[in-house]
């Protein structure tokens, strides 16, 4: 299974640095738009729309990647001190209340979306007109990415569940330094387990 969840990791990061490469695309049309413009002054209509296709592809694309660098936002300053099965629990109560819905129903739309486009050869509304369909179907392709490496991390949440630590990942990445955090306000390992201890304690008195 560990294989499995890295293989999967492997693909969102294969996809997202392949998708990357739309940073240098854009940056070179970009440049090359304002040479044009501004020193041979001849702007052309369909640059600013090629502009949001790219974006929008380099948008769409990093959901998967991020994901799986674990890079997303998150708040941290609390998070980091819970204990694996608690952030677990926390993480897989979210993931089937609002990220399975929400991805699914992305990629369902996103792709009857994409085949309507398909379907009138639909174009930008400009002098110099580009086909939209191409762009239209990275939103399915993003989405069904997003959604392999979100079962992924369903079944690390499961994993953890069960075993009480976090299964490994191609490449772990936290937004906050959560040791040097412990430093910063005293806090070591032995308190947060007595703490744990005492609520469960707790709890299971009432």
């Amino acid at each position: 299974m560990q294989k499995l969840l890295l293989t999967v990791d492997a693909i969102s990061t294969w996809f997202g640095k392949a998708c990357a490469w739309t940073v240098v695309l854009l940056t070179a049309l970009i440049t090359w738009e304002v040479f044009s413009r501004y020193v041979l002054n001849h702007p052309h209509a369909w640059v600013l729309d090629a502009q949001i296709m790219l974006y929008g592809v380099l948008f769409m694309t990093a959901g998967a990647y991020t994901l799986a660098k674990n890079g997303h936002v998150r708040g941290d300053v609390l998070y980091g001190f819970f204990r694996p099965r608690t952030q677990a629990s926390i993480d897989l109560t979210l993931y089937i209340l609002f990220f399975l819905p929400g991805v699914i129903a992305l990629t369902w739309a996103g792709w009857t979306f994409a085949n309507e486009s398909l379907a009138i050869r639909e174009q930008t509304f400009n002098a110099d007109p580009l086909p939209v369909y191409p762009f239209k179907f990275f939103v399915p392709i993003a989405g069904a990415f997003l959604l392999l490496q979100g079962i992924a991390e369903i079944i690390r949440c499961v994993i953890c569940l069960r075993t009480g630590a976090w299964p490994s990942k191609e490449e772990d990445v936290e937004e906050v330094d959560v040791d040097k955090l412990k430093e910063m306000v005293h806090v070591k390992d032995a308190d947060i387990e007595a703490l744990d201890q005492t609520l469960v304690s707790k709890k299971g008195g009432q």
